[in-house]
């Protein structure tokens, strides 16, 4: 849509400024090729011109939907750390007879292994075909975010924040922040809410009718991490959020550099 419309005022600013030139020009007629190329010049100026506004508009509105959802998070995980997650793990204690198997199959490692399997194969499609195509790119683009988040998370902020899982809390821990004192295998923010955002997050960006979809699956193992007790609920608040905006930024930076891209080539053409 906003391609369309600043087609169209590009469009209507060409008719203006040639009529404003053939009104001004004896026997009221367009003068050489020259008048005309530099008219099209102005033309696509006054496009770029607001095509650049509306992406500041719109960086704008994306930086302050984010600066709230990240009070709303931050207010979330503070209400539950303090009052919910321990009375919520002591219920779910021992609700998954077969959570070891599941904490098996479903391991960060095992994720980050076919994430890495599916990246490293299509890298060499576009090895040896020459290109992929833009699903394809985007599946590349969110197993890497994904890889990358989740590294980030496993070996700094789990470090930085230190809270024990719930095994340990059960067993007697404290569950509290133990700042700059923590571990891969600290709980906060959960490793594996990390990397299904993360991957969910470039799709959300790159194609949006998968929001609702990827939201619902989100929900779904954030459902599963807390009833095989793995994780406490502000866990999952913290890793989703971390996650998401790792994919939301790594495709908006995706569709910056395809746009400029698009834009040289447009030029070159003219």
């Amino acid at each position: 849509m906003i391609k369309i419309t600043q087609s169209a005022v590009g469009a209507v600013w060409m008719l203006f400024s040639a009529l404003l030139f053939a009104r001004n020009e004896k026997g009221g007629h367009l003068g050489g090729p020259s008048e005309e190329i530099e008219l099209i010049q102005n033309a696509g100026g006054f496009r770029r011109d607001n095509g650049r506004a509306l992406e500041e508009n719109h960086r704008r509105s994306s930086y302050a939907r984010w600066a709230l959802s990240l009070l709303i998070c931050t207010l979330a995980i503070v209400l539950t750390f303090n009052h919910v997650d321990v009375p919520v793990a002591r219920r779910m204690y021992g609700f998954l007879s077969s959570s070891a198997s599941l904490a098996t199959g479903f391991g960060s490692a095992v994720l980050l292994g076919i994430e890495g399997s599916v990246a490293l194969a299509l890298v060499f499609v576009r090895i040896t075909r020459g290109h992929l195509s833009p699903f394809r790119e985007a599946i590349v683009l969110a197993c890497l975010t994904s890889i990358c988040a989740y590294a980030m998370n496993d070996s700094t902020l789990k470090f930085f924040f230190g809270v024990p899982n719930p095994a340990a809390v059960l067993h007697g821990a404290h569950h509290a922040f133990n700042l700059l004192n923590g571990s891969s295998g600290s709980s906060f923010p959960s490793g594996h809410m990390v990397i299904a955002g993360a991957f969910g997050g470039v799709f959300m960006r790159l194609y949006r009718p998968s929001t609702l979809p990827f939201s619902m699956l989100l929900l779904l193992g954030a459902a599963l991490l807390i009833a095989g007790d793995w994780h406490f609920i502000s866990d999952i608040i913290a890793g989703a959020f971390v996650g998401v905006s790792a994919g939301l930024l790594a495709g908006e930076v995706w569709l910056a550099h395809s746009n400029r891209a698009g834009n040289r080539d447009q030029q070159h053409r003219i």
